[in-house]
């Protein structure tokens, strides 16, 4: 005898979404979530670290609609992003997909968007717990049927049918209970190791100057610092604060890399600077000649997890399919849904907690690799193949794309910004192109899956 229906770890937006999924399917759904505390939130929740963004056609992978977001979650309403080179820029005021949102995107309170998912799942009869941590799960698999025991952090246990792994890019549950099931050279702890398959990103809560602030567009610094799919960036919140932040992979030698060709490293580097100092570098370059950086642009107070700062994981693997038969899915950052490339990945993590939630209440797990495939396929298709196109890049080559992409979007009729027709009106276009598409194509029938549903053995 079970004492939950289903059993989520993790209380980010894929965790709070399948428990909300599960709750409203009829089941009896309880999330455990070990809770940090934050300087932007009164109780104990998830980490809450993204940079925290959504463009127009996510509300629709996510299979959410911006109507029902409380006006407080919204920071600022988009109308383009800028992407910088060294020496090239581009504006783009488009996604070039279909959407029923009718603005650019917007920027959100991550920390009040983690708390009205957990409100929405209570509201539908889950049970949230935060400040307790899951040690360790004993799952027991047989010809009828499948039984997960938690072991808390409090000492007590719980038993479910039907478990959730929404732990985030660090994985920690995940990695334990997956590897039992998975043989050697493939086991979960190698694949998904967080210093090898996650980048580390870092951001700061600035108050701009309000000549500077620019409220309806994200920024973007392409080749500016190595790595990659390594970048800065500044996203406009709300009374001229704005988050600057960065990603990178974890563990660059600096010895790597050739100083003079990257505008945030300097010749006497011993190391690659922290996350602090690359955008202290940052802001020099941009303001420094008018502006006094710490006085001009001060830590603000009461944001981000602490004294104006986080740092946080990013997954940069491929994502993976679930142990369903064992009665477990894998939801949101923990499958590897999130993106190093576009920063985040709120949207597929809340669909994939949907999905999770949903076919666990209604006892069709078996349904869910299929499922996700599905409803985020090509997103993540698109997201890996960019990836994998750039991971070579030097600081010439996101001139040369960043230029491309300002000539295809000038030539651009249909709203489109990746077509062939586009292309061709681009010098260098065609071949860029072509080596996406290439990319792209390999990973067709769900290739871009680095673990699969019949890799797993019980």
């Amino acid at each position: 005898m079970t004492d939950v229906d289903v059993a989520v770890v993790g209380g980010g937006p894929a965790g709070s979404t399948a428990a909300y999924a599960a709750a409203e399917a009829g089941a009896d759904a309880v999330v455990y979530e070990k809770g940090v505390p934050r300087d932007d939130r009164e109780r104990l929740g998830p980490d809450s670290t993204d940079a925290a963004g959504f463009l127009d056609y996510w509300l629709d992978v996510a299979d959410l609609d911006v109507e029902d977001v409380p006006e407080d979650v919204v920071e600022q309403e988009l109308v383009d992003a800028e992407f910088i080179g060294p020496s090239e820029r581009v504006t783009v005021d488009r996604t070039g997909i279909d959407s029923d949102y009718e603005h650019f995107g917007f920027t959100f309170h991550r920390a009040k968007f983690d708390d009205w998912l957990r409100e929405r799942a209570e509201a539908a009869g889950a049970r949230y717990e935060a400040g307790t941590s899951v040690t360790g799960v004993d799952s027991q698999l047989s010809g009828t049927g499948h039984e997960h025991t938690l072991h808390l952090g409090d000492g007590e246990t719980v038993t479910a049918e039907y478990l959730v792994l929404a732990d985030g890019p660090q994985r920690q549950v995940t990695m334990r209970v997956l590897d039992p099931l998975l043989p050697e050279g493939k086991q979960a702890s190698e694949v998904l190791s967080p210093p090898s398959a996650n980048h580390i990103a870092y951001q700061e809560y600035r108050r701009f100057p309000e000549e500077l602030f620019d409220d309806d567009s994200l920024k973007f610094w392409w080749g500016w610092m190595p790595g990659e799919t390594a970048y800065p960036w500044v996203f406009p919140n709300r009374d001229n604060v704005a988050r600057v932040g960065l990603t990178m992979p974890i563990g660059l030698d600096v010895e790597d890399f050739d100083a003079s060709e990257w505008r945030l490293l300097r010749e006497d580097d011993e190391k690659i600077p922290s996350g602090s100092e690359y955008i202290r570098r940052l802001l020099e370059e941009l303001y420094g000649d008018e502006y006094d950086v710490e006085a001009d642009f001060p830590l603000a107070n009461g944001h981000g997890k602490s004294k104006g700062t986080e740092t946080y994981p990013i997954s940069s693997t491929r994502p993976i399919e679930s142990p369903v038969e064992a009665g477990i899915a894998v939801a949101g950052g923990a499958m590897g849904t999130t993106s190093a490339f576009h920063e985040g990945g709120d949207h597929v993590a809340h669909r994939t907690g949907l999905l999770a939630g949903r076919l666990a209440a209604e006892g069709r797990l078996e349904d869910y690799n299929d499922a996700w495939h599905d409803a985020i396929g090509e997103e993540l298709k698109r997201n890996v193949a960019m990836a994998d196109v750039v991971s070579d890049f030097d600081p010439d080559d996101w001139d040369d794309t960043i230029h491309v992409t300002r000539e295809m979007l000038a030539a651009s009729d249909d709203g489109q910004i990746i077509s062939k027709s586009n292309a061709r009106s681009a010098a260098g276009g065609l071949k860029l192109y072509g080596k996406y598409r290439k990319t792209k194509f390999g990973l067709r029938k769900g290739r871009y899956a680095q673990l699969r549903e019949s890799d797993y053995s019980f």
